[in-house]
């Protein structure tokens, strides 16, 4: 008997210390003391007494409804009392509460904070790097129900308030009948965390599915299709938030094949929409057809600047937060400066493409932070964030890919937080509360955005990965059957003279000019242009003197060999110093992405260096 107890002790706690990573941040041990008061019952305020209930450490909370409050999904702590205007934030503040926050007001920057999931509806997730969709799986219809509660659970402990439950690269089939109950099924599921559900859609999808000759947006046939369908929809779905839409843009179909404009196409749907409270979300994304040999970076500026102030007012333009394409470095894009009479909303992107995918410990935070200091949250309508989330067990592919999400999360509920008390808070919940793991393991947190920078593409280079995957490094990348504006030669445009793109006023492409005033005159001066985007907006010789008095060549060496020592340093102290703070599995799985990053960062290194080196060598 006493074999037998000894064996399922051992068993137990086994299984106590095998971690996969599935509880994310939210890994709180039982309790069963706290007495919680509600004056008001939901299914929103049922969650919360629960959590409470079963997590908080104190004696009693008291949950209260006040209609005084701003008219938003923010709360109030005080004491051992929670108040909000809307059930919703009781729940949030109930989460603040268990994480530890302070007495004090919390309201959110934007009343709309959304994932973006490019998820398909075989179950493939285009950028995914964590396994397949836990929405779509055309092999069965089932939903795993209890998966889904601990996303909305997830999402809701840092305010996620929406969720895109498909790729912009859309199906028709997503708004077919049959799609849509599931919709329904997702959104029941979500709804008491206090996510709304919006769908991506094809353009062309009435005519694709044979129900009209056309997708031009001034067809009445075609008008009166999409409000047929939004009927549909919101019969399913009382509280659906609307459409987010890729329009013209890389292949995908929009208003510009019947020569009509961006405003034309959001404008039909927004109208569709308008009677249900939805909204359309109109991607800025757009390149290619109608810009011939114009600066691809100018090219969102150019389309949507003259529609300025012709849109709907549930119309909200959503544009990626750099004028290319989620690239580790870029200026903020000049959408921001130049819309002034229509919503914005910026688009972040979560997964990392193009920084090192889940394969690469590379904290977002501080880069996202860098777009807040030049576009102030209150000039923006919401944020979205493309999903970093699969069915893996870890959710995420990476364990420290986690702590994307839960930055998007927290910044978008505030964008003023610091990355680098995200960092600490996010280590203290997921990893361990002892301090020195947590200051050692955040510094490199904080660090590891520019250390990618370093190792893949400093001062302001871009876009020299390999095709179509993005992962690893291809400068020397041409393709003639692809758009020259998708290779990487075309952006760093490398020659005997010098390196860099010019987009200054006088000899090149005059993108600066897109940017407010004094930013404008900044960048269009190479003497004071920031050095970390100065091959960005300049072509420079090899020889030119930097701030420290290297030459641009020696700088580019010391970047990327900088780079790469810092991910052989972090790989080295996580190996040797890291492992008796956590679990095995975490730490072995950690241990393996980060050797595997110094070899790619080396790679990088090696292969851009001896690329421009041939360039460089010719002064």
């Amino acid at each position: 008997m006493k074999k037998l107890l000894l064996s399922l002790f051992i068993a137990s706690a086994l299984t106590v210390s095998a971690e996969d990573g599935h509880q994310l941040w939210l890994r709180y041990q039982p309790v069963n003391r706290a007495k919680v008061t509600v004056t008001q019952q939901s299914p929103t305020i049922s969650i919360a007494k629960q959590e409470l209930e079963t997590y908080y450490p104190g004696k009693q909370v008291t949950l209260t409804l006040e209609n005084t409050l701003p008219d938003d999904d923010g709360y109030v702590i005080d004491g051992n009392k929670i108040t909000a205007r809307h059930d919703i934030g009781l729940l949030y503040g109930t989460y603040a509460l268990l994480r530890g926050e302070k007495n004090g007001a919390s309201h959110p920057a934007f009343s709309i904070r959304l994932l973006n999931h490019w998820d398909n509806l075989d179950g493939s997730i285009e950028r995914g790097y964590a396994g397949k969709s836990i929405f779509w799986n055309e092999e069965s219809a089932d939903i795993d129900e209890g998966l889904l509660k601990e996303y909305a659970r997830a999402n809701a402990s840092i305010g996620i308030n929406g969720t895109v439950l498909n790729n912009v690269n859309a199906s028709p089939k997503m708004l077919t009948t049959p799609y849509l109950k599931e919709v329904r099924r997702i959104a029941e599921l979500l709804r008491p965390y206090g996510i709304k559900v919006y769908l991506s859609i094809n353009f062309a999808t009435p005519m694709a599915l044979g129900d009209t000759k056309t997708a031009d947006p001034l067809d009445k046939s075609v008008a009166a299709w999409w409000k047929k369908k939004a009927k549909e929809i919101y019969k399913l779905v009382p509280d659906f938030g609307g459409f987010l839409v890729k329009a013209n843009s890389e292949g995908q179909p929009g208003p510009g094949d019947y020569q009509r404009s961006h405003a034309d196409g959001a404008n039909m749907l927004a109208d569709a929409l308008k009677p249900y409270g939805g909204i359309v979300m109109w991607r800025c994304f757009v390149y290619g057809a109608n810009h011939k040999g114009e600066d691809r970076v100018k090219q969102a500026v150019s389309e949507f600047k003259p529609l300025d102030g012709q849109f709907r007012d549930n119309v909200i333009l959503q544009t990626k937060n750099g004028p290319l394409d989620f690239q580790p470095r870029e200026p903020y894009s000049p959408i921001f400066d130049q819309i002034k009479q229509t919503p914005n909303m910026v688009e972040l992107q979560i997964t990392q493409e193009y920084l090192g995918q889940s394969r690469h410990l590379v904290y977002l935070a501080p880069m996202w932070q860098e777009f807040f200091a030049f576009v102030p949250a209150q000039q923006l309508k919401g944020i979205a964030g493309v999903a970093n989330i699969g069915l893996d067990r870890n959710w995420c592919g990476h364990h420290f890919s986690q702590a994307n999400w839960y930055a998007f999360g927290r910044l978008a509920w505030n964008p003023n937080l610091l990355s680098l008390d995200i960092a600490k808070e996010w280590l203290a919940q997921t990893f361990s509360t002892d301090k020195n793991f947590i200051n050692d393991m955040a510094i490199w947190m904080e660090t590891s955005r520019e250390a990618c920078v370093n190792y893949m593409m400093p001062l302001g280079l871009h876009h020299i990965f390999k095709f179509d995957h993005h992962y690893g490094p291809e400068p020397d990348g041409f393709k003639a059957e692809y758009p020259i504006e998708w290779c990487p030669v075309y952006y760093h445009k490398a020659d005997k003279d010098g390196v860099g793109f010019d987009r200054t006023t006088e000899t090149g492409t005059d993108a600066v000019s897109q940017y407010r005033g004094h930013l404008a005159h900044t960048y269009n001066d190479i003497e004071a242009c920031p050095e970390e985007l100065l091959l960005w907006f300049h072509h420079v010789p090899w020889t030119y003197r930097m701030k420290d008095g290297s030459t641009l060549w020696e700088s580019l060496q010391y970047h990327y060999n900088s780079g790469v020592i810092w991910t052989e340093s972090l790989q080295n102290d996580w190996h040797n110093k890291m492992r008796h703070f956590i679990d095995e599995q975490r730490w072995r799985e950690v241990d393996e992405r980060l050797q595997h990053q110094v070899e790619n960062a080396r790679e990088w290194r090696d292969v851009c260096l001896r690329y421009f080196g041939q360039f460089a060598g010719q002064q």
